[in-house]
């Protein structure tokens, strides 16, 4: 199993949150493009209604990054009643370091962006599941079916 990369940067309320703070507990780490988009927005609202089952497996937390800023997550947490963290990575150090910024295209335009993307984390701070091209629609049932089956 591979480590997680270690990070510190701040949540949308300003709080500064590290890998060693979710040390002991499973982590739902999930990389978007940006704040307040249909896709993001889905996703989000996915996790947020689902948070409490995510939570009684493992106590089981939820983290969103994407490099939108502090104020900007702050707005789209509070728009969609966000439950969960999100953090600013506007340096696109961890970003990089979970090797999910890369190359994209809309209407046939390519850029270089977020590429949606989660990672389950164990109590250790090991990968234990890694999804790198994700379905907003779908995914938290995903997480869900996939953190019984890690935990079993």
């Amino acid at each position: 199993m591979k480590k997680a990369p270690d990070f510190n940067l701040l949540d949308q309320d300003g709080n500064s949150h590290s890998l060693n703070d979710y040390s002991g507990k499973w982590l739902v780490l999930y990389f978007y493009p940006k704040d307040n988009t249909p896709g993001c927005t889905k996703e989000a609202c996915s996790f947020r209604d689902e948070r409490e089952v995510i939570a009684e497996l493992g106590k089981a937390e939820v983290v969103g990054v994407s490099k939108d800023s502090v104020k900007s997550h702050k707005n789209f947490a509070d728009k969609h009643n966000l439950n969960f963290t999100l953090l600013s990575d506007e340096s696109l150090d961890m970003i990089k370091a979970y090797n999910v910024w890369g190359e994209r295209s809309m209407y046939g335009k390519i850029y270089m962006g977020i590429m949606r993307s989660t990672f389950i984390i164990d109590p250790k701070g090991n990968i234990a599941k890694e999804y790198p091209k994700v379905n907003p629609k779908d995914h938290a049932a995903q997480i869900i079916k996939d953190l019984q089956e890690l935990q079993s």
